[in-house]
């Protein structure tokens, strides 16, 4: 659920004002509209009397009374479903300043409390600090019903509302806040295309007579499999109690066969100690399955969507209501504000949607993480907590400091971190290879190789970085034949000289920052060779001097582009060798440690998704097929590569793309190169095909990282948006990954270790500055006290 701790209040009052409060200014409290200053519509149709419609009803008839404003509800005034709601500071201080009557009314029926249980094989871990309000959903619905009749707003219970297009027609404008189910975007469906996803996990909103103390997880390992209890008190007397399993656990406890009460009685024993033995009840309560609804478009004409008709987050950030208000809120401002409807309702949209976007991939990470739960049940007690505190990525290790210093201080005891070391700063063994910290400067495509030979460019580039503190620096791809090439400007190792011009680099290296590794990653272009450079036209083919480009199937990566030849088997052992030699080569080079590039529909990764090998041959069909020939590589370099130098492999868990390869998919890839003798898998996704819709967003490839390291056991690199040292150190903590692989904050930035160490107020062993840059390592003076911590900007990586 969200927490109210270190929010910044917003507003939804009318002007500039207010669209600056909704940017982190705090305004005055709003006045209504004067009669005679009309802007506007002036009939507004709400369809749905959830918290929504009703809160957006009172907001505009308060800013301007002449406004005739009806709200259609089919059910009955007090008819609800569900029992308490999570508002956050944020949405109050919204709330407070767009409606003083209403945040007044809201202040006398909260409950309050901060701490946090979690209930895990018989151990509680409480962590605290973390301010909760809530209060029952049907008191906040009477609440809003008693506002919205002092107005002078009409509300019609138990009364469908006419059609979407007899309303549009009569009003100025339509509101609708019809809910999950929402008929009206039904009706637009071809305007909003709504995008409805169902999830993994049953749940049942079901309620106590008694107060829980504290937001209370409780978990539950039965003969069927794992369950889950959410449990948070609404009044002084009652508590919101929500159960959640995966389908198949609810289909074999026989869930599908009992009825509610028995349901209800089936629950209240499984999690009997959580309950202290009592009873739990129902409000219409059924088993149901979350539904992440998304839309292109939120208007169409006068009509607009609000709530869960836009959108919806699931109910473990507790944003479902908070979405809503806010949603009224900034439509009401954005009303106010705009000369026209058109213009008022893209504002709108523009407003809320990054906002929304933002909250549903924090919700999506925590819906997941509570569908994996069986995953993380072997963690350690304090270590499984901090992970659930953690899974939205909302809180991070940093904030969870402030909020509880000793709980997360104990975390960091159970880890093994020494007093004052950040997790980032922790060491990490790979076969003979003990890394200082646990930051890997990710490998970067530089595109400025001569034939293939690194020049002084990457002697500055690669030394800088690994000046700068980072416990692995990674070459770029280096290709192992001419025709291995992207593009002209590739580095290789398929020559002496670029072998020697790679010893100078390492030597560099080595030489000048004793604690940094560095590590060489091998592959070879496949069907994607033969293009520009990145910043003359990425993946478009040369112009003149194009060479033959090779794949496991004749298929070309963009429509257009040069179809490649498929392998012989002839080809397959030429390649092997060439890798073998590239190998042996990076050996005498001196790195430390050897990647094998089978990720981002490069050759080896061509073989392994179903979407680029269409071969009938032993190297194709079955993902054990498609793995042989990759396998073969793997095998090949694992013998020519020092024994006691670590070899990994970077893979895409995912093509993000219909029938291509998937999370499932990627867990068996990876289990079959650990069983094969890969030290870690470099967990990345997609740019195997063109026509790829990745989910981006901050951390967005961890989750499959995690995974494999849960399912595998094998250890990780986690990469893809991770971009700050409080995101590194919250990974590694959660047990979500082992390394963290950044590039574009070291393309910023290629001291961004160390600096991270000196915000952190961190000089140990795991973060030492070169001799010549001691004098720097303090962080500079601001010239103020106050000044806060600096955060840096979110970017991907690649």
């Amino acid at each position: 659920m969200s927490s109210t701790k270190g929010t910044t209040p917003t507003s939804g009052a009318r002007g500039s004002a207010d669209m600056r409060a909704r940017r982190g200014a705090r305004p005055a409290a709003i006045d209504p509209r004067p009669p005679e200053d009309t802007n506007g519509p002036r009939r507004i149709a709400i369809v749905g009397g959830g918290p929504a419609g009703l809160y957006a009803a009172a907001l505009l008839k308060r800013l301007d009374p002449t406004r005739d404003i009806t709200v259609w509800e089919r059910n009955a005034p007090d008819d609800t479903f569900g029992f308490g709601v999570v508002l956050s500071d944020e949405t109050l201080g919204g709330i407070e300043h767009a409606d003083p009557v209403v945040y007044e009314a809201l202040q006398r029926h909260f409950t309050r409390w901060d701490d946090i249980d979690i209930v895990h094989r018989e151990t509680k871990q409480t962590s605290g600090g973390h301010g909760f309000a809530a209060l029952g959903r049907k008191r906040l619905l009477q609440i809003l019903h008693d506002r919205c009749r002092d107005l002078g707003v009409e509300l019609r219970f138990r009364e469908q509302a006419p059609d979407v297009d007899t309303l549009s027609a009569a009003y100025d404008l339509v509101i609708a806040a019809d809910g999950v189910n929402s008929t009206t975007r039904a009706a637009y469906a071809d305007t909003f295309r709504p995008r409805i996803t169902s999830h993994r996990c049953r749940y049942i909103w079901l309620a106590a007579d008694f107060a829980f103390d504290a937001f209370r997880f409780e978990i539950a390992e039965t003969e069927h499999g794992v369950m889950q209890l959410h449990g948070y008190p609404y009044a002084d007397d009652a508590s919101t109690v929500i159960v959640e399993m995966r389908e198949e656990v609810w289909r074999a406890a026989g869930f599908d066969e009992l009825t509610e009460s028995e349901s209800i009685a089936r629950c209240a024993k499984i999690f009997a100690d959580a309950l202290g033995g009592r009873p739990l009840r129902s409000n219409n309560s059924a088993w149901t399955t979350f539904r992440t609804v998304v839309n292109d478009r939120w208007s169409h004409g006068n009509v607009v969507l609000l709530g869960d008709a836009a959108h919806t987050a699931h109910f473990s950030i507790g944003s479902g209501t908070k979405l809503a208000v806010e949603d009224a809120l900034a439509l009401a401002a954005c009303l106010e504000e705009q000369p026209a409807l058109a213009e008022a309702l893209t504002a709108y949209e523009e407003e809320r949607k990054p906002v929304v976007a933002s909250t549903q991939r924090a919700a999506r990470a925590s819906l997941e993480w509570f569908e994996n739960l069986a995953l993380y049940l072997g963690q350690p007690p304090r270590q499984f907590a901090f992970n659930l505190l953690t899974r939205s990525r909302r809180v991070t290790h940093d904030n969870l400091r402030l909020r509880d210093a000793r709980f997360t201080a104990s975390v960091e005891r159970e880890f093994g971190c020494p007093p004052g070391t950040p997790p980032m700063f922790t060491p990490f063994r790979l076969r003979g290879l003990t890394l200082r910290n646990r930051v890997v400067v990710s490998p970067m495509d530089m595109y400025s190789a001569v034939d293939g030979v690194p020049g002084d460019f990457h002697l500055v580039h690669l030394g800088a970085r690994a000046l700068g503190g980072a416990g692995l620096v990674m070459t770029e791809m280096v290709c192992v034949s001419p025709e291995g090439r992207i593009t002209p400007g590739c580095a290789g190792l398929y020559d002496g000289r670029q072998g020697a011009a790679w010893k100078r680099i390492v030597s560099f290296v080595h030489a000048q920052s004793p604690g940094t590794a560095i590590g060489v990653q091998l592959g070879h272009s496949g069907r994607k060779g033969s293009t520009k450079l990145m910043w003359e036209g990425m993946d478009e083919p040369l112009p003149d001097g194009n060479w033959p480009v090779l794949a496991p199937s004749p298929l070309p990566y963009r429509p257009g582009g040069q179809v490649p030849r498929e392998l012989s088997r002839a080809q397959l052992t030429d390649i092997r060798q060439q890798f073998t030699g590239a190998a042996v080569r990076a050996a005498r080079a001196g790195f430390d440690l050897l990647e094998l590039h089978c990720a981002h529909g490069y050759l080896l990764s061509g073989f392994l998704s179903p979407l680029t090998n269409r071969r009938t041959d032993a190297y194709g069909g079955s993902l054990g097929k498609r793995l042989r020939f990759p396998l073969e590589v793997f095998d090949a370099v694992r013998e020519t590569w020092p024994a006691e130098r670590p070899l990994t492999v970077r893979i895409s868990a995912t093509d993000w793309a219909d029938g291509g390869t998937t999370a499932e998919d990627a867990v068996e890839i990876a289990r079959a190169f650990a069983a094969h003798g890969a030290d870690a898998i470099d967990v990345s996704t997609g740019q195997v095909v063109a026509e790829e819709r990745p989910r981006f967003g901050r951390s967005y490839q961890t989750p499959y990282a995690d995974r494999i390291r849960q399912e595998v056991g094998v250890p990780v690199i986690a990469v893809g948006a991770i971009s700050s040292w409080d995101d590194v150190n919250s990974l590694i903590l959660a047990g979500r990954t082992d390394l963290c692989a950044l590039a574009r904050p070291h393309l910023y930035d290629p001291h961004w270790t160390l600096h991270a160490a000196a915000e952190q107020g961190y000089t140990g062993p795991g973060a030492v500055w070169p001799a010549p840059y001691r004098a720097g390592s303090r962080r500079p003076q601001t010239g103020r006290t106050d000044a806060p911590k600096p955060r840096l900007a979110l970017s991907g990586g690649r």
